[in-house]
Parts: C-alpha cells; structure tokens; sequence
C-alpha cells in the first residue's frame, strides 16, 4: 500500500502545498500513479522529504538543499558551513545584545559607536556638540575616537560653556571677545589634559585633510556666526600658546 499527497505530507509533518512545491522545484521526485491518475508515494519520498524538512529546520535554504543532490550522504560540510555562519550570526547578536544594554542604562545616543556613545551621554552635551561628536566618530580613526572619549568622560560644562551653547548669533565684538578670553584657559587645560586631542586626525581613515574638511563644513553648519567667531579666537590662542601651539 502507498501513500496519497496528503496523507505523506500528514506523516512528514508538513504540507501539501510544500509537497507540491519540492516537486516544482525540483527537490522531490515525482511518484508513479495509481490506475485512478492519483500520486502514489513510498518509503523512499517520505525519507526525502523528511530530509528536506530536517535542513530547512535547521536553517538552510531550498537553493543548498538543491546543491547537496538527492544522496543520502551525510552532508558533513554544508553542516559545518552553516554552523560556522550561525556562530557568527550568534557573536554579531550578542554584541547587538551588549550595545543595546548600554544603550537603554545610559540613554546613549543610537547615532554613535557603542563606546563613544556612552562617553557622549555621561557628558550632557548640548544637541550642537552632540551633532558635532557624530560627525567626529564618522571621519575619525580609532586613535582620535579614543582621545574624545577619554574627553568626554572628564567632562563637565562650566558656565562659560553654556554661555556659548546661548550665544546670540548677533552678539556683538565686545561679548564675543569676552567669552573668548575666559574659555581660551578652559580649552587649553583640557589640551594640556588630553594632548592626544591635538593629534586626533592622525589615523583618520581618508586622511586628515578629508576630517579636517569635514569637521570645518559641520562646525558652519551647527554654530551660528558669533560661536564660530568665538571659536577661532581661542584656536588662535591655542595655536600662539608656546606649550600647545
């Protein structure tokens, strides 16, 4: 006695339409049919097509499965293979796992490196310079990334700094001046702190010119005219400084 469509797609646990499908595909052979014109499947289908589920299960696609061939050789390499990739499948979720845990303990921002983004969160940037840091992290090399978050784990904004987070775009030469000179000794002690910050363009990835570039079209783009202005005064300052210039 043989079995119909449905009853063998009943003993395999699957269904007709699957069935049907691994004929179209090519994976499962085709059976005799009865006098009544009805499929007439053995031992041999229902053995196949448990293989079939078995792989499919087990994570491979219908297109490997076609390429291992209708043998009953046990497929030691595909095996392998595919237990290589859901190892790294499992490393690359555990690290995902592991990001998104510090991501929800510290509030970290999701446009940013892991590290970087926990050091970013700690310092309580405004939304400017927290902008600024993503750029940074996107032209930056390992080496410059480092020295910024070394940074902003030991960052804390003084009242200047939020002097210049509000600064007016139309602040006048005075105001401008005046902020400058009282953060100047501020950036230059967290220089003498960090002196990696002045070699952070070092191992950029395309190159120092290209961050340099980079970073000069955000700075315009997320400071207004007198922050810029300001900003200059003190790189000037730092640049004639004899320790740090």
């Amino acid at each position: 006695m043989a079995w119909s469509t449905r009853q063998l797609a009943e003993l395999a646990g699957t269904s007709v339409r699957a069935v049907r499908h691994y004929h179209q595909v090519g994976l499962l052979d085709e059976p005799e049919r009865r006098s009544n014109g009805y499929k007439s499947y053995g031992v041999a289908h229902l053995v196949r097509l448990l293989r079939i589920k078995r792989l499919t299960d087990l994570g491979f696609s219908l297109a490997q499965i076609a390429e291992m061939g209708a043998a009953d050789e046990h497929p030691e390499q595909a095996l392998r293979t595919l237990d290589a990739e859901l190892a790294a499948s499992i490393e690359r979720l555990q690290r995902i796992r592991v990001e998104l845990a510090l991501t929800i303990r510290h509030a970290a921002p999701t446009d940013l490196p892991p590290e970087l983004a926990e050091a970013a969160a700690r310092a309580d940037l405004s939304d400017a310079d927290r902008a600024f840091i993503v750029v940074l992290a996107r032209v930056l090399g390992p080496s410059g990334i480092d020295a910024y978050i070394k940074m902003l784990q030991a960052y804390n904004a003084e009242p200047e700094t939020i002097e210049f987070d509000q600064l007016p775009a139309d602040a006048d030469e005075q105001t401008r001046r005046d902020l400058a000179e009282r953060m100047g000794p501020q950036v230059r002690a967290m220089l003498a702190g960090h002196p990696d910050l002045l070699n952070a363009y070092a191992d950029a990835p395309r190159g120092a010119h290209f961050a340099w570039e980079t970073v000069d079209v955000a700075m315009n783009d997320l400071y207004n005219a007198a922050q810029i202005d300001v900003l200059a005064r003190i790189g000037n300052e730092v640049e004639a400084s004899p320790e740090l210039g």
